[in-house]
């Protein structure tokens, strides 16, 4: 008998149980905004059913039509926001009682076929974001009763006329944009009143080249998109005098005009986006009640009028960015007291920040003046409670010293003071701002140590930093070893991180709209700028700069790194084998330094490594082969002169080949494998044997060179053994410490017995005992301890048969 079942916001998780079919007396059915999953299960026994409302869940599967055939009383059906997938069953528009259908966030894909029954009282119809293509049927546009139409976001294409729009006489919401439509109107003056009077028509990236002239007589029209088309004309006057236009976006477009006067005709427009396109004039007249204007990207080239401020009474976002605006910024821009972002950048604006911006901080959350061309101090007064989350001081002429009472500013996230003439320490007072991530200090005139930071027990260096920009400053001293260990946001693992994937951006509570950072970094040699920042993205570069000593092995511990450059300083010791645990990095440069030792073969690992420069150092060895080192140029390690190896034309010596990890195998072969030969080992042992036997030979077979042989080695031997606290007594030049005349007669002896070697073998000469003395390598030399005590023995005469000594001592 269960007639009503209401599960909405209640965190279930599963399926939806298959009994729900048995439910024959349901009519009302909410388990919206759940963690449902699986397919949508048979309801066809609910022949009662007039509310199913199962979206924002996690429901997959696709829609069989035979579930749905026998739901005639069903008026609301909303799907929206699950991962259903397959094709859209056309005969869902015929049933008989569908009012609203909403299948919007799926996965639909397919062709959305004609219908020839479709309800005549189907007032919504929304099937956005999903992966429809083909054309548009026509049969959409003979349902009379539409007043929501939405198609918008999938993958539609081919050519539509938008007169076809006439047939739906109560439609009164429209919206075709990102799909792959090109949108014609050919209406004119007098076909225009025929068109149904709407209250929102977004015709985004639709290819249009015209303004449709219908909408002159469009009353009710409170939301009009014509954005990112192809229109290239003027602003036609109709358009402000649409009394009721609420919001109104022509940006990226190609008009041309003097924008000036008909704005203050807009009295209800709130939003107001003329970005990126070809305007230029005045702003004197403004709309008086607008929360978001948006003119940056066009041609504007007076001066920003003195008076603008009294026309910003109700605006939280105003950008004039990237235009030609010239002169000083305006003092009364201080009076928009609900600005929460301004932005001015990309222009030619000359002067200082006037101190009450400064001020106005306390509100404000954005300050972006980067790109121009302001002077002087930047004012130590901004306010307790300051609510900046970005200020972007980037490429001015600024001097003077970071403001000590920036430390108010307890939100900011983007810090930008790069390329203007600051000179100043580090700036360790920021060190309490807990939610800096990006901190650029880029070309200016910081000096000093890096390391000069007194940590307290509570506070640390920017946990969430993950953009460190220092670059072309005066910094000296060491990198300290702690330094990088602080910034916990470079030290997450990359699931982790990607879990919080999301973009640097300042939303604001009192509309839908939000400011984009903007930051320019240099990575792969190149300066980028990042228009959009993900909070994944970590890069540190302290190029240009004074630093010594060695790199931290601590900077291996900064697992999420993407870009490294500590170029162009004077870094001495070797490359950290910790460098290989930067799985993520992308672009390393440690060029221009006083780097030694051999590359480490652990960065051979670095698998997303795109771009390397270790050139101008004094690295030695091989270079390492293979992955990602086999991408790179001779530029990535030109001017080291002991370096060797591909891709450089030094090759390397047999004593510096490449470990066997290191160095590729050619096809064929393994190191397990018994057939086949290594001729670099055959040619090798070849080579000393040859040498062996030229020097060997003539000692055996040739007399006089075997004398010539023992008097060099005797000579030698004369001159070492002395040197190791020896006596060594030769055939020839005999010596003993103890008895000199006992040596001459044996030295005598030895000559008179010069004649009988052949016959009867060489004599030993000299003293010879057997606790004292021992045989050189001959066994015709006599080596004698000199602190030994012995007594006399007659000489020993050495045959082929075994020795018999007989010695005392």
């Amino acid at each position: 008998m269960l007639s009503r079942i209401d599960l909405s916001n209640c965190s279930f998780l599963g399926s939806i149980p298959s009994s729900m079919a048995n439910l024959v007396q349901l009519f009302y059915l909410d388990m919206s905004s759940n963690s449902f999953t699986g397919p949508i299960p048979s309801l066809s026994m609910a022949k009662k059913l007039t509310q199913i409302n199962i979206s924002h869940n996690n429901l997959t599967g696709q829609i069989n039509f035979t579930h749905w055939k026998d739901l005639t009383n069903v008026v609301n059906l909303d799907l929206r926001f699950n991962s259903l997938n397959g094709s859209i069953p056309v005969s869902l528009f015929s049933l008989p009682s569908l009012r609203n259908l909403q299948l919007s966030n799926n996965q639909f894909s397919g062709l959305l076929n004609e219908s020839s029954n479709s309800s005549s009282v189907l007032d919504t119809l929304d099937l956005s974001s999903n992966k429809l293509k083909g054309p548009i049927p026509m049969s959409v546009f003979e349902l009379q009763g539409l007043k929501f139409l939405s198609l918008s976001s999938n993958n539609f294409d081919g050519a539509l006329q938008l007169n076809e729009i006439q047939q739906l006489t109560n439609l009164s919401n429209l919206d075709l944009s990102y799909n792959n439509l090109s949108i014609e109107y050919n209406g004119t003056n007098s076909s225009s009143s025929s068109f149904p009077q709407m209250a929102t028509l977004k015709l985004v990236s639709c290819k249009l080249k015209t303004f449709p002239d219908f909408l002159k007589n469009q009353s009710k029209l409170t939301i009009l998109d014509l954005s990112n088309n192809h229109i290239k004309q003027g602003i036609p006057n109709w358009i402000w005098k649409l009394s009721n236009l609420h919001y109104l976006n022509l940006s990226y477009n190609y008009l041309v005009m003097t924008l000036e006067g008909p704005l203050l005709n807009l009295s209800s427009l709130s939003v107001l986006d003329l970005r990126s396109n070809q305007l230029d004039g005045k702003l004197s007249d403004l709309p008086p009640v607008a929360t978001y204007l948006d003119f940056s990207m066009n041609n504007f080239k007076s001066a920003i009028p003195a008076s603008i401020g009294k026309s910003l009474n109700f605006t939280h976002f105003f950008s004039v960015s990237s235009n030609k605006f010239h002169g000083d910024i305006p003092q009364s821009l201080c009076n928009a007291t609900q600005l929460r972002v301004l932005n001015l950048s990309n222009n030619t604006l000359n002067g200082t920040i006037p101190p009450c911006l400064i001020e106005m901080s306390k509100t404000l959350g954005v300050l972006d003046v980067r790109r121009n061309k302001l002077s002087g101090n930047i004012s130590d007064i901004f306010p307790y409670h300051c609510g900046l989350q970005t200020l972007n001081l980037n490429g001015n002429q600024l001097e003077g010293v970071v403001p000590r009472s920036l430390v108010n500013c307890t939100n900011l996230e983007v810090f930008d003071i790069g390329n203007n003439e600051i000179s100043d320490v580090f700036p360790c007072h920021l060190r309490s701002i807990s939610k800096l991530r990006v901190l650029i200090l880029r070309s200016n005139k910081f000096y000093g140590p890096i390391n000069n930071c007194r940590r307290s027990r509570s506070n640390f260096l920017w946990p969430i930093l993950q953009i460190v920009d220092l670059a072309s400053n005066e910094f000296t001293g060491k990198i300290p070893r702690k330094f990088f260990s602080t910034w916990k946001a470079m030290l997450d693992e990359e699931d982790k991180a990607r879990s919080m994937l999301n973009y640097l951006q300042f939303s604001s509570h009192y509309g839908q709209f939000y400011y984009q950072d903007r930051i320019t970094v240099t990575s792969k040699g190149l300066a980028i700028e990042l228009v959009k920042i993900l909070t994944i993205f970590t890069s540190i570069d302290i190029s240009a700069n004074k630093l010594q000593g060695p790199i931290p092995e601590t900077i291996g511990e900064l697992k999420s790194l993407y870009v490294l450059n500590l170029s162009h300083n004077a870094l001495t010791g070797k490359i950290p084998l910790s460098l290989g645990k930067l799985s993520r990095l992308e672009s390393l440069d440690l060029s221009s330094n006083n780097i030694t030792g051999e590359i480490p073969m652990q960065l051979v690992d670095l698998t997303f490594l795109a771009a390397l420069n270790l050139s101008f150092n004094q690295l030695v060895g091989p270079i390492p082969q293979g992955k990602q080192f086999g991408t790179f140029s001779n530029y990535s390690y030109i001017h080291n002169k002991k370096l060797c190896g591909f891709p450089l034309t030094t090759h390397c010596t047999s004593d510096e080949a490449p470990p066997p990890s290191a160095t590729p195998k050619s096809k064929g072969t393994s190191s397990t494998t018994l057939i086949g030969f290594d001729w670099q080992f055959i040619l090798t042992g070849l080579g000393f044997g040859v040498g062996a036997a030229v020097v060997v030979a003539p000692l055996t077979f040739w007399e006089k060179g075997r004398k010539w042989h023992d008097d060099c080695i005797n000579k030698i031997l004369l001159v070492i053994f002395p040197m190791l606290g020896l006596s060594y007594s030769g055939c020839y030049n005999t010596k003993v410490e103890e008895d000199e005349d006992i040596g001459d007669e044996n030295t005598k002896d030895c000559e008179d017995n010069g004649d009988e070697d052949e016959m009867e073998g060489e004599a030993f000469c000299g003293r010879y005992c057997v606790f004292c003395s021992k045989l050189d390598i001959s066994r015709k030399r006599v080596i004698h301890g000199p602190q030994c005590t012995c007594h006399n023995s007659p000489p020993i005469f050495a045959s082929s048969s075994t020795f018999f000594i007989v010695t005392s001592s």
